[in-house]
Protein backbone atom coordinates (compact mmCIF):
# COMPACT_ATOMS: atom_id res chain seq x y z
CA UNK A 1 0.00 0.00 0.00
CA UNK A 2 1.48 3.38 -1.00
CA UNK A 3 1.74 6.06 1.53
CA UNK A 4 0.30 6.36 5.12
CA UNK A 5 -3.51 5.33 4.93
CA UNK A 6 -6.01 8.54 5.52
CA UNK A 7 -9.41 8.88 6.13
CA UNK A 8 -11.52 9.69 3.15
CA UNK A 9 -8.77 8.72 0.49
CA UNK A 10 -8.62 5.39 -1.61
CA UNK A 11 -6.05 3.09 -0.60
CA UNK A 12 -4.06 1.78 -3.20
CA UNK A 13 -1.98 -1.36 -3.42
CA UNK A 14 0.82 -2.31 -5.19
CA UNK A 15 1.77 -6.16 -6.45
CA UNK A 16 4.34 -6.34 -3.61
CA UNK A 17 1.40 -5.66 -1.36
CA UNK A 18 0.14 -9.30 -2.38
CA UNK A 19 3.24 -11.31 -1.82
CA UNK A 20 3.58 -13.12 1.74
CA UNK A 21 6.62 -14.42 4.07
CA UNK A 22 7.73 -17.41 4.31
CA UNK A 23 6.13 -18.30 7.52
CA UNK A 24 9.28 -18.96 10.08
CA UNK A 25 9.69 -22.58 11.17
CA UNK A 26 8.88 -23.10 14.70
CA UNK A 27 11.59 -22.86 17.62
CA UNK A 28 10.19 -25.57 19.55
CA UNK A 29 12.48 -28.38 18.62
CA UNK A 30 12.48 -30.38 22.40
CA UNK A 31 10.34 -30.69 24.93
CA UNK A 32 11.12 -28.04 27.75
CA UNK A 33 10.85 -24.36 26.81
CA UNK A 34 9.38 -21.17 28.58
CA UNK A 35 6.81 -19.41 26.88
CA UNK A 36 6.70 -15.78 28.44
CA UNK A 37 2.77 -15.16 28.51
CA UNK A 38 0.57 -11.66 27.95
CA UNK A 39 -0.26 -12.01 31.21
CA UNK A 40 1.03 -13.43 34.40
CA UNK A 41 4.50 -13.71 33.96
CA UNK A 42 6.79 -16.83 31.52
CA UNK A 43 5.79 -20.07 32.16
CA UNK A 44 8.26 -23.01 32.15
CA UNK A 45 6.94 -26.01 30.08
CA UNK A 46 8.34 -29.73 30.38
CA UNK A 47 7.19 -32.17 28.43
CA UNK A 48 10.25 -34.65 28.03
CA UNK A 49 8.67 -37.54 30.19
CA UNK A 50 5.98 -37.87 27.56
CA UNK A 51 6.40 -40.45 25.10
CA UNK A 52 5.96 -41.06 22.42
CA UNK A 53 7.96 -38.14 21.35
CA UNK A 54 6.93 -37.89 18.55
CA UNK A 55 3.26 -36.36 19.34
CA UNK A 56 4.31 -34.74 22.23
CA UNK A 57 6.88 -32.23 19.82
CA UNK A 58 3.75 -31.89 17.79
CA UNK A 59 1.73 -31.15 20.98
CA UNK A 60 4.23 -28.57 22.21
CA UNK A 61 4.56 -26.80 18.76
CA UNK A 62 0.51 -26.32 18.57
CA UNK A 63 1.13 -24.58 22.19
CA UNK A 64 3.77 -22.57 21.71
CA UNK A 65 1.61 -20.60 18.57
CA UNK A 66 -1.57 -20.53 20.77
CA UNK A 67 0.60 -18.73 23.27
CA UNK A 68 2.13 -16.11 20.68
CA UNK A 69 0.48 -13.05 20.56
CA UNK A 70 -2.96 -13.04 18.82
CA UNK A 71 -3.01 -16.50 19.78
CA UNK A 72 -6.01 -17.15 22.49
CA UNK A 73 -3.67 -18.37 25.19
CA UNK A 74 -2.57 -15.04 27.21
CA UNK A 75 -2.58 -15.65 30.52
CA UNK A 76 -0.12 -17.73 32.38
CA UNK A 77 -2.52 -19.86 33.96
CA UNK A 78 -4.35 -20.95 31.20
CA UNK A 79 -1.05 -22.35 29.21
CA UNK A 80 -0.73 -24.47 32.27
CA UNK A 81 -3.89 -25.69 32.68
CA UNK A 82 -3.83 -26.70 28.79
CA UNK A 83 -0.52 -28.40 29.42
CA UNK A 84 -1.86 -30.14 32.44
CA UNK A 85 -4.50 -30.93 30.42
CA UNK A 86 -1.92 -32.78 27.30
CA UNK A 87 -0.37 -34.82 30.02
CA UNK A 88 -4.09 -36.29 31.23
CA UNK A 89 -4.27 -36.96 27.54
CA UNK A 90 -1.05 -39.02 27.57
CA UNK A 91 -2.35 -41.25 30.08
CA UNK A 92 -5.39 -41.84 28.05
CA UNK A 93 -3.64 -42.90 25.31
CA UNK A 94 -1.06 -44.71 27.28
CA UNK A 95 -3.77 -47.24 28.37
CA UNK A 96 -5.95 -47.33 25.57
CA UNK A 97 -3.71 -46.63 22.42
CA UNK A 98 -0.08 -47.33 23.41
CA UNK A 99 0.61 -47.75 19.85
CA UNK A 100 -0.33 -44.50 18.25
CA UNK A 101 3.46 -42.50 17.83
CA UNK A 102 1.71 -39.49 15.77
CA UNK A 103 -1.04 -37.24 15.48
CA UNK A 104 -1.90 -38.76 12.04
CA UNK A 105 -2.51 -42.02 13.49
CA UNK A 106 -5.13 -40.70 15.60
CA UNK A 107 -8.58 -40.94 14.48
CA UNK A 108 -11.92 -39.87 16.07
CA UNK A 109 -12.87 -42.73 18.15
CA UNK A 110 -9.75 -41.80 20.24
CA UNK A 111 -11.80 -38.11 21.14
CA UNK A 112 -14.49 -40.02 21.65
CA UNK A 113 -12.82 -42.30 24.24
CA UNK A 114 -11.15 -39.36 25.63
CA UNK A 115 -14.20 -38.14 27.00
CA UNK A 116 -15.95 -41.64 27.97
CA UNK A 117 -12.41 -42.13 29.65
CA UNK A 118 -12.80 -38.78 31.56
CA UNK A 119 -16.30 -39.55 32.69
CA UNK A 120 -15.21 -43.01 34.00
CA UNK A 121 -12.09 -41.45 36.08
CA UNK A 122 -14.78 -39.39 37.93
CA UNK A 123 -14.73 -36.31 36.27
CA UNK A 124 -17.86 -34.62 36.50
CA UNK A 125 -19.99 -33.73 32.99
CA UNK A 126 -18.76 -29.77 33.29
CA UNK A 127 -15.13 -31.02 34.01
CA UNK A 128 -15.02 -33.83 31.04
CA UNK A 129 -16.18 -30.97 28.62
CA UNK A 130 -13.54 -28.33 30.34
CA UNK A 131 -10.30 -30.88 29.22
CA UNK A 132 -12.19 -31.88 25.87
CA UNK A 133 -12.29 -29.09 24.41
CA UNK A 134 -8.51 -28.06 25.33
CA UNK A 135 -7.36 -31.06 23.81
CA UNK A 136 -9.79 -30.26 20.37
CA UNK A 137 -8.37 -26.95 20.22
CA UNK A 138 -5.11 -28.16 20.67
CA UNK A 139 -5.21 -30.75 17.75
CA UNK A 140 -7.12 -27.90 15.54
CA UNK A 141 -4.60 -25.86 16.12
CA UNK A 142 -1.95 -28.83 14.48
CA UNK A 143 -4.88 -29.18 11.46
CA UNK A 144 -3.96 -25.16 11.09
CA UNK A 145 -0.28 -25.60 11.09
CA UNK A 146 -0.03 -28.78 8.51
CA UNK A 147 -2.94 -30.41 7.29
CA UNK A 148 -1.12 -33.14 6.17
CA UNK A 149 -0.66 -34.32 9.58
CA UNK A 150 -3.98 -35.27 11.09
CA UNK A 151 -6.13 -38.25 9.40
CA UNK A 152 -9.81 -37.41 7.87
CA UNK A 153 -11.35 -39.11 10.62
CA UNK A 154 -9.94 -36.80 12.83
CA UNK A 155 -10.44 -33.51 11.06
CA UNK A 156 -14.27 -34.72 10.44
CA UNK A 157 -13.86 -35.26 14.54
CA UNK A 158 -12.75 -31.80 15.22
CA UNK A 159 -15.32 -30.10 13.82
CA UNK A 160 -17.68 -29.64 17.07
CA UNK A 161 -16.30 -30.56 20.67
CA UNK A 162 -18.90 -33.38 22.02
CA UNK A 163 -21.96 -34.47 20.65
CA UNK A 164 -22.89 -35.16 24.68
CA UNK A 165 -25.73 -32.66 25.51
CA UNK A 166 -24.23 -30.18 26.98
CA UNK A 167 -24.72 -29.46 31.32
CA UNK A 168 -24.54 -25.75 32.53
CA UNK A 169 -22.04 -25.45 35.62
CA UNK A 170 -23.65 -24.50 38.71
CA UNK A 171 -23.48 -20.85 39.55
CA UNK A 172 -20.16 -20.08 41.45
CA UNK A 173 -22.03 -19.42 45.02
CA UNK A 174 -21.77 -16.18 47.22
CA UNK A 175 -20.68 -15.89 51.05
CA UNK A 176 -23.36 -15.28 53.67
CA UNK A 177 -23.53 -11.81 54.66
CA UNK A 178 -22.25 -13.09 58.22
CA UNK A 179 -19.19 -14.57 56.52
CA UNK A 180 -18.50 -11.18 54.42
CA UNK A 181 -18.82 -9.60 57.54
CA UNK A 182 -15.94 -11.62 59.22
CA UNK A 183 -13.58 -10.91 55.79
CA UNK A 184 -14.30 -7.61 55.71
CA UNK A 185 -13.33 -6.64 59.36
CA UNK A 186 -10.41 -8.60 59.23
CA UNK A 187 -8.88 -7.38 55.96
CA UNK A 188 -9.74 -3.66 57.46
CA UNK A 189 -7.81 -4.20 60.26
CA UNK A 190 -4.67 -5.69 58.52
CA UNK A 191 -4.86 -3.24 56.33
CA UNK A 192 -4.61 -0.50 59.15
CA UNK A 193 -1.95 -2.25 60.35
CA UNK A 194 0.25 -2.33 57.28
CA UNK A 195 -0.20 1.02 56.50
CA UNK A 196 1.22 2.09 60.18
CA UNK A 197 4.35 -0.71 59.45
CA UNK A 198 5.73 0.46 56.21
CA UNK A 199 7.13 3.66 58.26
CA UNK A 200 10.35 2.22 57.63
CA UNK A 201 11.66 1.82 61.45
CA UNK A 202 13.19 -0.67 62.86
CA UNK A 203 11.45 -3.71 63.93
CA UNK A 204 10.23 -2.92 67.54
CA UNK A 205 11.90 -6.48 68.79
CA UNK A 206 15.30 -5.41 67.49
CA UNK A 207 14.97 -1.48 68.33
CA UNK A 208 13.96 -2.59 72.05
CA UNK A 209 17.00 -5.19 71.90
CA UNK A 210 19.03 -4.76 75.24
CA UNK A 211 22.09 -5.98 73.66
CA UNK A 212 24.10 -2.85 72.59
CA UNK A 213 26.23 -5.16 69.14
CA UNK A 214 22.92 -6.66 67.97
CA UNK A 215 20.83 -2.87 68.13
CA UNK A 216 24.67 -1.44 66.07
CA UNK A 217 24.28 -4.32 63.75
CA UNK A 218 20.87 -4.05 63.00
CA UNK A 219 21.17 -0.44 62.63
CA UNK A 220 23.32 -0.71 60.07
CA UNK A 221 21.50 -3.63 58.09
CA UNK A 222 18.88 -1.39 58.27
CA UNK A 223 20.23 1.48 56.49
CA UNK A 224 21.75 -0.75 54.07
CA UNK A 225 18.43 -1.83 53.21
CA UNK A 226 17.57 1.62 52.68
CA UNK A 227 20.03 2.75 50.35
CA UNK A 228 20.09 -0.61 48.49
CA UNK A 229 16.61 -2.06 48.52
CA UNK A 230 17.56 -5.72 48.95
CA UNK A 231 20.36 -7.60 50.46
CA UNK A 232 21.46 -11.03 49.70
CA UNK A 233 21.80 -13.55 52.47
CA UNK A 234 26.19 -13.35 52.01
CA UNK A 235 26.04 -9.51 52.43
CA UNK A 236 28.10 -8.18 55.35
CA UNK A 237 25.34 -6.40 56.71
CA UNK A 238 23.05 -9.30 56.97
CA UNK A 239 25.89 -12.20 58.10
CA UNK A 240 27.30 -10.09 60.66
CA UNK A 241 23.46 -9.62 62.06
CA UNK A 242 22.93 -13.16 62.05
CA UNK A 243 25.96 -14.15 64.01
CA UNK A 244 25.48 -11.60 66.50
CA UNK A 245 21.80 -13.38 67.01
CA UNK A 246 23.21 -16.84 66.35
CA UNK A 247 26.43 -16.63 68.90
CA UNK A 248 23.71 -14.80 71.69
CA UNK A 249 20.99 -17.99 71.12
CA UNK A 250 18.25 -15.42 69.59
CA UNK A 251 15.93 -16.39 66.57
CA UNK A 252 17.02 -15.77 63.02
CA UNK A 253 14.46 -17.81 61.03
CA UNK A 254 12.22 -14.80 60.34
CA UNK A 255 14.74 -11.94 60.07
CA UNK A 256 15.32 -10.64 56.42
CA UNK A 257 11.55 -10.59 56.37
CA UNK A 258 10.87 -8.82 59.69
CA UNK A 259 13.05 -5.76 58.18
CA UNK A 260 12.29 -6.35 54.90
CA UNK A 261 8.46 -6.08 55.90
CA UNK A 262 9.15 -2.34 57.48
CA UNK A 263 9.86 -1.29 53.66
CA UNK A 264 7.78 -3.42 51.16
CA UNK A 265 5.02 -5.19 51.28
CA UNK A 266 5.14 -9.09 51.61
CA UNK A 267 3.51 -11.55 50.67
CA UNK A 268 1.19 -12.08 54.01
CA UNK A 269 0.00 -8.46 52.80
CA UNK A 270 -1.88 -9.75 49.96
CA UNK A 271 -4.90 -11.75 51.26
CA UNK A 272 -6.13 -8.90 53.08
CA UNK A 273 -5.46 -6.27 50.11
CA UNK A 274 -7.35 -8.84 47.92
CA UNK A 275 -10.25 -9.25 49.72
CA UNK A 276 -11.22 -5.62 50.90
CA UNK A 277 -10.57 -4.66 47.41
CA UNK A 278 -12.67 -7.07 45.64
CA UNK A 279 -15.57 -6.85 48.27
CA UNK A 280 -15.52 -3.21 47.68
CA UNK A 281 -15.15 -2.80 44.17
CA UNK A 282 -16.70 -6.55 42.79
CA UNK A 283 -14.57 -6.55 40.63
CA UNK A 284 -12.80 -10.26 39.39
CA UNK A 285 -10.02 -11.34 41.35
CA UNK A 286 -8.02 -11.64 38.22
CA UNK A 287 -8.60 -8.15 37.58
CA UNK A 288 -7.55 -7.37 41.16
CA UNK A 289 -4.36 -8.97 40.61
CA UNK A 290 -3.39 -7.32 37.35
CA UNK A 291 -4.43 -3.52 38.54
CA UNK A 292 -1.94 -1.36 37.24
CA UNK A 293 -0.33 1.69 39.49
CA UNK A 294 -1.62 4.46 37.15
CA UNK A 295 -5.35 2.95 37.43
CA UNK A 296 -6.90 5.77 39.24
CA UNK A 297 -7.82 9.16 37.13
CA UNK A 298 -10.54 11.86 37.16
CA UNK A 299 -11.53 12.00 40.46
CA UNK A 300 -14.32 14.38 41.74
CA UNK A 301 -16.67 14.35 44.33
CA UNK A 302 -15.71 11.57 46.47
CA UNK A 303 -15.63 9.24 43.10
CA UNK A 304 -12.51 8.30 41.05
CA UNK A 305 -12.54 6.09 37.75
CA UNK A 306 -10.52 2.73 38.12
CA UNK A 307 -9.10 1.05 35.31
CA UNK A 308 -8.69 -2.61 34.76
CA UNK A 309 -8.11 -5.29 32.49
CA UNK A 310 -10.72 -8.06 31.73
CA UNK A 311 -8.85 -10.57 29.76
CA UNK A 312 -12.61 -12.85 29.26
CA UNK A 313 -13.92 -9.81 27.50
CA UNK A 314 -12.79 -10.76 23.84
CA UNK A 315 -12.26 -7.61 21.93
CA UNK A 316 -12.86 -4.87 25.08
CA UNK A 317 -10.52 -6.28 27.70
CA UNK A 318 -9.99 -2.46 28.55
CA UNK A 319 -12.89 -1.41 31.02
CA UNK A 320 -13.22 1.37 33.50
CA UNK A 321 -16.01 1.57 36.60
CA UNK A 322 -16.42 4.50 39.36
CA UNK A 323 -15.70 4.16 42.92
CA UNK A 324 -15.46 6.05 46.22
CA UNK A 325 -12.39 7.89 46.91
CA UNK A 326 -11.23 9.08 49.83
CA UNK A 327 -9.50 7.81 52.96
CA UNK A 328 -8.17 4.21 53.19
CA UNK A 329 -11.18 2.95 53.72
CA UNK A 330 -12.85 3.75 50.32
CA UNK A 331 -11.27 2.00 47.23
CA UNK A 332 -9.82 4.75 45.76
CA UNK A 333 -7.90 6.06 48.80
CA UNK A 334 -6.66 2.11 49.67
CA UNK A 335 -4.99 2.24 45.67
CA UNK A 336 -3.67 5.28 46.46
CA UNK A 337 -1.84 3.85 49.80
CA UNK A 338 -0.61 1.18 47.89
CA UNK A 339 1.03 3.34 45.29
CA UNK A 340 2.39 5.51 47.92
CA UNK A 341 3.84 2.56 50.28
CA UNK A 342 5.40 0.61 46.99
CA UNK A 343 7.18 3.14 45.72
CA UNK A 344 10.55 2.27 47.48
CA UNK A 345 10.00 -0.82 45.81
CA UNK A 346 9.81 0.07 42.50
CA UNK A 347 12.52 2.03 42.31
CA UNK A 348 14.76 -1.31 42.46
CA UNK A 349 11.92 -3.52 40.39
CA UNK A 350 10.77 -1.22 38.21
CA UNK A 351 7.17 -2.38 37.32
CA UNK A 352 3.58 -1.07 36.55
CA UNK A 353 1.76 -3.41 38.70
CA UNK A 354 -0.30 -2.33 41.23
CA UNK A 355 1.35 -5.17 44.13
CA UNK A 356 5.48 -4.76 44.04
CA UNK A 357 6.33 -7.02 47.08
CA UNK A 358 8.88 -9.02 48.62
CA UNK A 359 9.13 -12.53 48.95
CA UNK A 360 11.44 -15.41 48.69
CA UNK A 361 14.59 -13.17 48.98
CA UNK A 362 13.61 -10.95 45.65
CA UNK A 363 10.86 -8.63 44.51
CA UNK A 364 7.92 -10.08 42.90
CA UNK A 365 5.22 -7.85 41.00
CA UNK A 366 3.12 -10.96 39.86
CA UNK A 367 0.18 -12.02 42.06
CA UNK A 368 -0.25 -16.15 41.79
CA UNK A 369 -2.81 -17.97 43.98
CA UNK A 370 -1.47 -17.60 47.36
CA UNK A 371 -3.03 -20.67 48.83
CA UNK A 372 -0.95 -21.23 52.02
CA UNK A 373 -1.09 -17.53 53.01
CA UNK A 374 -4.46 -17.64 52.67
CA UNK A 375 -5.04 -20.37 55.21
CA UNK A 376 -2.64 -18.69 57.32
CA UNK A 377 -4.97 -15.55 57.23
CA UNK A 378 -7.78 -17.35 57.98
CA UNK A 379 -6.75 -19.17 60.93
CA UNK A 380 -4.89 -16.32 62.07
CA UNK A 381 -8.17 -14.17 62.27
CA UNK A 382 -10.40 -17.53 63.27
CA UNK A 383 -12.85 -17.09 60.71
CA UNK A 384 -15.40 -19.58 60.52
CA UNK A 385 -18.47 -20.38 57.51
CA UNK A 386 -21.87 -20.61 58.34
CA UNK A 387 -21.70 -23.79 60.08
CA UNK A 388 -18.63 -22.64 62.98
CA UNK A 389 -16.06 -24.31 60.42
CA UNK A 390 -13.15 -23.09 59.52
CA UNK A 391 -13.57 -20.91 56.18
CA UNK A 392 -12.15 -22.14 52.69
CA UNK A 393 -11.61 -18.94 51.49
CA UNK A 394 -12.15 -18.86 47.33
CA UNK A 395 -10.71 -15.33 46.37
CA UNK A 396 -13.04 -15.90 43.15
CA UNK A 397 -16.31 -16.08 45.60
CA UNK A 398 -15.96 -12.55 46.52
CA UNK A 399 -17.66 -11.22 43.71
CA UNK A 400 -20.14 -13.25 43.66
CA UNK A 401 -20.48 -11.82 47.23
CA UNK A 402 -20.37 -8.21 46.39
CA UNK A 403 -23.18 -8.75 44.21
CA UNK A 404 -25.28 -10.67 46.58
CA UNK A 405 -24.60 -7.90 49.34
CA UNK A 406 -25.46 -5.27 46.24
CA UNK A 407 -29.02 -7.52 45.55
CA UNK A 408 -29.67 -7.34 48.92
CA UNK A 409 -29.17 -3.57 49.38
CA UNK A 410 -31.31 -2.76 46.31
CA UNK A 411 -34.11 -5.12 47.56
CA UNK A 412 -33.61 -7.32 44.64
CA UNK A 413 -34.48 -4.21 41.80
CA UNK A 414 -33.03 -5.09 38.64
CA UNK A 415 -32.26 -1.94 36.80
CA UNK A 416 -30.24 -1.09 40.19
CA UNK A 417 -28.84 -4.47 40.88
CA UNK A 418 -27.97 -4.76 37.19
CA UNK A 419 -24.71 -2.15 36.98
CA UNK A 420 -21.94 -3.36 34.50
CA UNK A 421 -24.56 -6.03 32.87
CA UNK A 422 -27.93 -6.35 31.00
CA UNK A 423 -31.03 -7.39 33.07
CA UNK A 424 -30.77 -11.26 31.61
CA UNK A 425 -27.28 -11.65 32.83
CA UNK A 426 -27.11 -10.18 35.79
CA UNK A 427 -30.49 -11.96 37.08
CA UNK A 428 -28.75 -15.65 35.47
CA UNK A 429 -25.06 -15.11 36.65
CA UNK A 430 -25.90 -13.15 40.33
CA UNK A 431 -29.01 -13.14 41.46
CA UNK A 432 -29.85 -16.62 41.13
CA UNK A 433 -27.65 -18.29 43.42
CA UNK A 434 -28.01 -20.62 46.11
CA UNK A 435 -27.33 -17.63 49.11
CA UNK A 436 -29.78 -16.01 47.03
CA UNK A 437 -32.52 -18.85 47.02
CA UNK A 438 -34.19 -18.24 50.40
CA UNK A 439 -34.93 -14.86 49.85
CA UNK A 440 -36.54 -15.28 46.72
CA UNK A 441 -38.52 -18.21 47.76
CA UNK A 442 -39.98 -16.28 51.04
CA UNK A 443 -40.70 -13.31 48.29
CA UNK A 444 -42.60 -15.89 46.53
CA UNK A 445 -44.28 -17.47 49.44
CA UNK A 446 -45.40 -14.07 50.94
CA UNK A 447 -46.98 -13.17 47.30
CA UNK A 448 -49.28 -16.40 47.49
CA UNK A 449 -50.07 -15.62 50.92
CA UNK A 450 -51.22 -12.31 49.59
CA UNK A 451 -52.99 -13.61 46.33
CA UNK A 452 -54.90 -16.37 48.45
CA UNK A 453 -55.91 -13.94 51.85
CA UNK A 454 -56.76 -11.12 50.10
CA UNK A 455 -58.95 -11.57 46.75
CA UNK A 456 -58.87 -8.99 43.99
CA UNK A 457 -62.65 -9.90 43.65
CA UNK A 458 -65.69 -11.39 45.91
CA UNK A 459 -69.20 -11.81 46.96
CA UNK A 460 -70.42 -8.94 49.18
CA UNK A 461 -71.60 -11.90 51.28
CA UNK A 462 -68.00 -12.98 52.25
CA UNK A 463 -67.60 -9.36 53.82
CA UNK A 464 -69.38 -7.90 56.97
CA UNK A 465 -70.80 -4.64 56.07
CA UNK A 466 -69.20 -2.02 57.76
CA UNK A 467 -69.49 1.87 57.05
CA UNK A 468 -66.90 4.36 57.58
CA UNK A 469 -68.66 6.91 59.55
CA UNK A 470 -67.63 9.63 61.92
CA UNK A 471 -68.28 7.36 65.41
CA UNK A 472 -66.05 4.89 63.78
CA UNK A 473 -63.03 7.27 63.61
CA UNK A 474 -64.48 9.16 66.68
CA UNK A 475 -64.12 6.26 69.12
CA UNK A 476 -60.73 4.70 67.98
CA UNK A 477 -61.57 2.03 67.15
CA UNK A 478 -58.68 -0.93 65.99
CA UNK A 479 -58.20 -2.49 62.44
CA UNK A 480 -59.12 -5.55 64.52
CA UNK A 481 -62.87 -4.28 65.50
CA UNK A 482 -62.83 -2.43 61.76
CA UNK A 483 -62.18 -5.94 59.49
CA UNK A 484 -63.73 -4.52 56.50
CA UNK A 485 -64.49 -0.48 55.73
CA UNK A 486 -66.13 1.05 52.82
CA UNK A 487 -63.57 3.02 51.39
CA UNK A 488 -64.36 5.01 47.97
CA UNK A 489 -63.64 2.53 45.01
CA UNK A 490 -63.24 -0.42 47.19
CA UNK A 491 -63.84 -2.45 50.60
CA UNK A 492 -60.82 -2.02 52.86
CA UNK A 493 -59.65 -4.21 55.28
CA UNK A 494 -57.16 -2.59 57.29
CA UNK A 495 -57.48 0.87 56.86
CA UNK A 496 -55.73 1.52 60.51
CA UNK A 497 -53.32 -1.01 59.11
CA UNK A 498 -51.92 1.07 55.82
CA UNK A 499 -49.18 0.00 54.24
CA UNK A 500 -48.49 4.11 53.37
CA UNK A 501 -49.20 4.84 57.28
CA UNK A 502 -48.42 4.37 60.70
CA UNK A 503 -49.92 1.26 62.22
CA UNK A 504 -52.81 2.66 64.01
CA UNK A 505 -53.10 5.73 61.75
CA UNK A 506 -55.61 6.56 59.12
CA UNK A 507 -54.72 5.18 55.25
CA UNK A 508 -53.40 8.69 53.16
CA UNK A 509 -53.39 7.01 49.88
CA UNK A 510 -55.17 9.02 47.08
CA UNK A 511 -58.58 7.31 46.87
CA UNK A 512 -57.29 5.67 43.12
CA UNK A 513 -54.40 4.59 45.43
CA UNK A 514 -57.14 1.51 47.02
CA UNK A 515 -56.92 -0.23 43.84
CA UNK A 516 -53.18 -1.13 44.35
CA UNK A 517 -53.74 -1.74 47.80
CA UNK A 518 -53.08 -5.42 49.80
CA UNK A 519 -55.87 -4.35 51.83
CA UNK A 520 -58.47 -3.73 48.99
CA UNK A 521 -61.29 -5.78 48.66
CA UNK A 522 -62.90 -5.23 45.46
CA UNK A 523 -66.66 -6.31 45.49
CA UNK A 524 -69.93 -5.94 42.81
CA UNK A 525 -71.26 -3.03 45.00
CA UNK A 526 -68.05 -1.30 44.00
CA UNK A 527 -68.18 -1.42 40.28
CA UNK A 528 -70.84 1.43 39.90
CA UNK A 529 -68.13 3.98 41.12
CA UNK A 530 -65.28 2.25 39.65
CA UNK A 531 -67.04 2.36 36.59
CA UNK A 532 -68.38 6.00 36.71
CA UNK A 533 -64.52 6.49 37.31
CA UNK A 534 -63.53 4.89 34.51
CA UNK A 535 -65.82 7.21 32.69
CA UNK A 536 -64.32 10.44 34.11
CA UNK A 537 -60.38 9.23 33.22
CA UNK A 538 -61.58 8.62 29.87
CA UNK A 539 -63.19 11.84 29.27
CA UNK A 540 -60.40 13.52 30.92
CA UNK A 541 -58.17 12.73 27.97
CA UNK A 542 -60.17 15.76 25.94
CA UNK A 543 -58.91 17.73 28.38
CA UNK A 544 -55.27 17.49 29.25
CA UNK A 545 -52.23 16.23 27.28
CA UNK A 546 -51.63 12.71 26.29
CA UNK A 547 -48.55 12.53 28.52
CA UNK A 548 -50.04 14.28 31.42
CA UNK A 549 -52.68 11.96 31.23
CA UNK A 550 -50.69 9.09 30.88
CA UNK A 551 -48.82 10.22 34.12
CA UNK A 552 -52.00 10.49 36.39
CA UNK A 553 -54.24 8.43 35.48
CA UNK A 554 -52.07 5.84 33.14
CA UNK A 555 -51.22 3.08 35.72
CA UNK A 556 -55.50 3.14 37.21
CA UNK A 557 -56.51 2.91 33.54
CA UNK A 558 -54.62 -0.28 32.80
CA UNK A 559 -55.51 -1.56 36.60
CA UNK A 560 -59.22 -0.89 36.11
CA UNK A 561 -59.51 -2.37 31.76
CA UNK A 562 -56.99 -5.15 32.78
CA UNK A 563 -57.28 -6.71 35.91
CA UNK A 564 -60.59 -5.78 37.90
CA UNK A 565 -63.30 -5.62 35.29
CA UNK A 566 -62.06 -9.28 33.54
CA UNK A 567 -62.81 -10.68 37.34
CA UNK A 568 -66.65 -10.12 36.90
CA UNK A 569 -68.92 -11.39 34.10
CA UNK A 570 -70.76 -9.58 31.78
CA UNK A 571 -73.78 -9.55 33.65
CA UNK A 572 -72.33 -8.54 36.51
CA UNK A 573 -70.80 -5.18 34.48
CA UNK A 574 -73.84 -4.17 32.58
CA UNK A 575 -75.72 -4.39 35.66
CA UNK A 576 -73.22 -2.49 37.34
CA UNK A 577 -73.25 -0.09 34.80
CA UNK A 578 -76.96 0.68 34.49
CA UNK A 579 -77.02 0.77 38.17
CA UNK A 580 -74.55 3.99 37.84
CA UNK A 581 -76.64 5.52 35.51
CA UNK A 582 -79.81 5.27 37.62
CA UNK A 583 -78.11 6.76 40.05
CA UNK A 584 -74.57 8.43 39.65
CA UNK A 585 -71.95 7.64 42.31
CA UNK A 586 -70.63 11.08 42.83
CA UNK A 587 -69.99 11.39 46.44
CA UNK A 588 -66.27 9.38 46.05
CA UNK A 589 -64.80 11.18 43.19
CA UNK A 590 -62.49 14.22 42.82
CA UNK A 591 -63.90 17.62 42.86
CA UNK A 592 -63.21 18.53 39.17
CA UNK A 593 -65.50 15.59 38.52
CA UNK A 594 -68.39 17.20 39.87
CA UNK A 595 -68.36 20.54 37.83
Amino acid sequence: MSGRPRRGHVARFGPEDGVLEEPAPSSITGLRFCVNARSGGAAELDFTDLRPRALAIEMAQALRRLSEVGGPLGARSTILAYARTVRIFFRYMAVEAPTVSSSGQLVAQHIDGFEAWLEADGKSGVHAFTQLSKMVVVFREIDADDPDRVSQSLRARLRYTSARPFERSKPRDAYSPYVARQLRDAARADVAAMLRRLDGCLPETIAAHSDPVVCQRAVVLHEAVRSRGFLPRDDKATRDLYRALYIRGLPTSSLLEDVYSHFYLTVHDLPPLLTLLSLDTGLEIECVKALKADCLSSGSAGSVTLHYTKRRAHGLAQKTMRVRDGGPTTPGGLIRAIVTRTERARQFHPSDALFVFYHACGFRDVVRHPEPTLRHWIARHSIVDDHGQPLKLLLSRLRKTHKALWYLKTGGHMTRFAVGHTTEIAARHYADIPSLRPLHEATIAGGLEDAIGLSTSTKDDQVSDVSLSEDVVDTGKTPATATAQEIWLARCSGFYDSPFSKPGSPCARPFWGCLDCRNAVITERKLPAILRFLDFILSQRMSIGAQDWAAKFGHVHERITRQILPAFSDEVIASARATFKAHPPMTYLPPEAAQ
